[in-house]
């Protein structure tokens, strides 16, 4: 297996198991996302799955819905994704995106990887869970962001960036630089 569909695994994993102990109470709960509740941060995330597995012509099939299952939502949204990058031939399938040219494999590690982490902090932020993420897991989103560019700051991507208080650690640092406020 590839050190993509490692890191894909590990982090859907722990985005699942976040949705999963988000309370029942807490799935209207308002995110750091604009205008999002914490079922809205689920679904994007879902959507994206497919959004990204449309791009190599292929599809998330027929998944529960978030509204009736935001768990089974995720996890099967998930499995296919998975599924396509243990496929050599599937995770090599190539389309020509907004940063040019890549792989199915190379688009998950960029974006989609990337979401699990940031999105797994809004979802936990919505729900009132425990927000802490890795320092590794936060040292690789920050790398990462390097390559965006102004595509970072898109529409419906990140906000404008936020001077994090004196002495923030990198988590914090990471989420200010994302448009997010965690202190």
């Amino acid at each position: 297996m590839s050190t993509v569909a490692e890191r894909y695994a590990r982090y859907a994993r722990e985005f699942a198991a976040t949705v999963a102990a988000v309370p029942a109470d807490r799935w209207e709960a308002a995110s750091p996302c604009e205008g999002w509740t914490a079922r809205d941060v689920v679904r994007h995330v879902v959507e994206t799955q497919g959004m990204f597995l449309g791009l190599v012509g292929r599809e998330l099939g027929d998944i529960p819905s978030v509204d009736a299952d935001p768990a089974a939502a995720w996890r099967a949204a998930a499995d296919v994704v998975l599924a396509d990058l243990r496929d050599p031939e599937r995770a090599s399938a190539e389309f020509e995106g907004r940063l040019g040219r890549m792989t199915f494999e190379e688009s998950v590690e960029r974006f989609l990887c990337f979401d699990l982490v940031v999105h797994r902090w809004d979802l936990a932020r919505a729900a009132g869970l425990d927000e802490r993420l890795p320092p590794e897991d936060v040292r690789w989103v920050r790398g990462l962001t390097a390559g965006f560019g102004d595509a970072l700051r898109g529409e419906r991507i990140c906000g404008p960036e936020l001077t994090p208080p004196e002495g923030a650690d990198e988590q914090t640092a990471l989420l200010a630089f994302l448009g997010r406020r965690s202190w």
